[in-house]
């Protein structure tokens, strides 16, 4: 795809984008402000811009008089860009520099790191846990008249040289007619060990050579949804991939109220029943995707916080919730996943990834092992932000993590529109400096109906900045905008007038909103800061961060550090790897190397409970402002509100 350049008058700010980008949103991560309150349906009409040089694609609305249209106006929202082009924004054109100067920092993204599965070859990591090898056996006769497992055990171990074997009791009862069926040619599945000491363990039999038919299932049991990939472990590529919303939300949110169900009377098993259920349909989801055959499935490997595994598992996580917080296990040993009733073939072998505490599950092991931060020289900070934050900083040679509750604000919860990202959802967010009007920014380019997590942050940020609210989110009444109003005792902002939106209600942000939000940002901070003086550490020695989570890669950057949601680093130094537990479960799926690292690797995971730690409070207390009691902490920031007067 060819890429376009656009230069945005009176400001003198251009940037790149590819072919077929909307203009406004071009517009904001410019840094550009054109008001649009409609989330880009076309309806309110605030955003028209003057094509000067250039062509765009039609952008002509109803909103537009024939006047208009023929001087080269056009609604921003509704314009692609389809070649070099110059946008004047009239409303901006009559203001002088130093009320241009007030626009917004342009957006900052964390750039992505996805899983290199042609690093993994080159770095001989290649290893598939589960293997399949092909056999043309000699029949029996009265001279050779050995028993049908000895006879396959002395194939491998002359022929194939593999020793340790190990038969389970279904391919005992499955040998005799698998190698009659196929005149002694026959596949054999085995399953690595993953201790050098260990043994290799025969789970399938299948008539005539199906070497090339082995596939893996990485699964991610979140709080909230669940992801599975199927892999085609010949080849590394992910064949099928689905996510559905986990059963278990009916039952409670969080995980704390899902423990306190699973304590009723039946409780554990209903909800047991309810992610398997969820499981099954994303399992089913992929198997029709890519059409491959479940015999052909040799293993799942399950990746989830501490409370989802042991909900999984049907174990009682009654303890993960009360002190000392001590969760049942955090190894499980290799099963066959339809014992828990996972709707796969009897053969096929479920993989644990393990936990480090109650509250340092395995999705956040997988996130350190799929990111490869072990293995690595560099000192990195790896932060899984959602309803509960966790963090990790290390290297090659140590490792230190902790957790902390960041609430539900990031999620939507705690916040009167606030909602999931979906359709409708406000992502995006500018303000005029001067009226003080809104330009947003919906999922789908709808009419908007309530805040996602990143929408949120970025309106927050953009608020502060702006000086519409003050460092304790307390708007400022003295601004003469009818969109800052007082509502049953509470103070807050129209982002949408109801004729707006989807429903027949304005849209808005209150101060109630904004101090759930800020409580969220300050228990992420300080755990940050928290963790990291407990070894030892200031930030300008971290060399990398690394971002997981649902909503890691949309989080403007420099939006999150103006709230003080994160330290002030170089985004430069920011990568985001996406959902890190379905990528390390998919890791171990490809390489044996994995699993045999893994388990060194939690056992020297030092973990830190913030509620033990002294100084998590204090640090939590000075974070409790926007962006921080200590605004010295944040000298870009810094310098851009000296620069405005603030």
């Amino acid at each position: 795809m060819s890429e376009c350049t656009i230069t945005f008058l009176p400001h003198e700010r251009t940037i790149t984008v590819s072919e077929g980008e909307s203009l406004i949103r071009a517009a904001l991560q410019a840094g550009v402000h054109i008001n649009a309150s409609c989330g880009g349906e076309g309806v309110c009409g605030k955003c028209r811009v003057l094509i000067e040089k250039g062509s765009v694609s039609e952008g002509i609305s109803e909103r537009l008089s024939k006047e208009d249209v023929d001087k080269g106006y056009r609604l921003a929202c509704l314009v692609k860009v389809i070649e070099d082009v110059t946008i004047r924004i009239p409303v901006e054109s009559s203001m002088d520099k130093s009320v241009m100067n007030l626009q917004t920092t342009p957006r900052r993204t964390a750039s992505i790191q996805q899983m290199d599965f042609e690093s993994l070859k080159e770095e001989g990591l290649f290893i598939p846990p589960v293997e399949k090898i092909f056999l043309t056996l000699s029949p029996p006769n009265p001279q050779n008249n050995m028993p049908d497992v000895t006879r396959l055990i002395e194939y491998l171990k002359l022929e194939a040289n593999e020793h340790k074997l190990e038969l389970t009791l279904p391919v005992i009862r499955k040998l005799p007619g698998t190698m009659r069926e196929s005149d002694f040619q026959l596949t054999v599945t085995m399953i690595r060990p993953v201790r050098s000491d260990g043994k290799n363990l025969i789970i399938n039999v299948q008539s005539g050579d199906t070497t090339k038919a082995n596939y893996a299932v990485a699964m991610d049991i979140g709080t909230t949804t669940i992801y599975g990939q199927l892999i085609d472990l010949s080849t590394g590529e992910c064949l099928a991939e689905a996510g559905d919303f986990n059963g278990q939300i009916s039952y409670g949110e969080d995980v704390i109220t899902r423990i306190i169900y699973a304590e009723k009377p039946g409780g554990l098993e209903k909800l047991q029943e309810v992610v398997v259920g969820t499981i099954n349909s994303v399992l089913e989801k992929i198997v029709r995707q890519s059409k491959v055959d479940r015999e052909d499935i040799s293993t799942i490997t399950f990746s989830g916080n501490t409370t989802m595994t042991q909900l999984f598992l049907q174990i009682d996580p009654r303890n993960i919730r009360r002190a000392p917080y001590v969760p049942t296990a955090t190894l499980y040993p290799p099963f066959a996943a339809a014992t828990v009733g996972v709707d796969i073939n009897e053969h096929a072998i479920a993989l644990i990834y393990p936990q480090v505490s109650s509250f340092v599950g395995g999705d956040i092991v997988a996130g350190v092992m799929g990111s490869g931060m072990y293995r690595k020289e560099e000192l990195t900070l790896f932060l899984d932000i959602g309803t509960n934050a966790e963090l990790v900083v290390g290297n090659k040679d140590w490792l230190a993590c902790t957790a902390c509750s960041a609430g539900p604000a990031f999620e939507g919860g705690g916040i009167e529109f606030g909602m999931r990202a979906a359709k409708g959802a406000i992502e995006d967010f500018s303000l005029d400096p001067v009226t003080f009007e809104p330009m947003i920014f919906t999922i789908g380019d709808v009419r908007p109906k309530g805040i996602c997590g990143s929408g949120l942050i970025t309106m927050a940020a953009v608020m502060f900045e702006m000086g519409l609210i003050n460092n304790r989110g307390k708007f400022n009444r003295d601004l003469g905008t009818p969109r800052v109003r007082k509502s049953n005792y509470v103070w807050e902002y129209v982002i949408a007038w109801k004729d707006e939106t989807q429903f027949d209600r304005d849209i808005v942000l209150t101060e109630p909103d904004l101090d759930n939000l800020i409580r969220a940002k300050g228990a992420i901070y300080s755990g940050c800061m928290t963790l990291l003086e407990e070894v030892g550490l200031s930030l300008d020695m971290v060399e990398h961060i690394i971002l997981a989570g649902g909503f890691g890669s949309y989080i403007d950057l420099e939006k999150a550090m103006v709230l003080g949601l994160l330290p002030e680093v170089d985004p430069e130094r920011v990568t985001f790897i996406g959902n890190g537990s379905l990528m390390g479960a998919r890791m171990s799926s490809l390489t044996n190397r994995i699993r045999q690292d893994v388990v060194s690797v939690t056992q020297r995971m030092t973990n830190f409970e913030l509620s033990e730690t002294p100084s998590y409070m204090d640090n939590y207390i000075a974070a409790m402002f926007l962006p921080h009691t200590e605004i010295e902490k944040f000298p870009r920031l810094q310098a851009r509100m000296k620069a405005r007067g603030k």
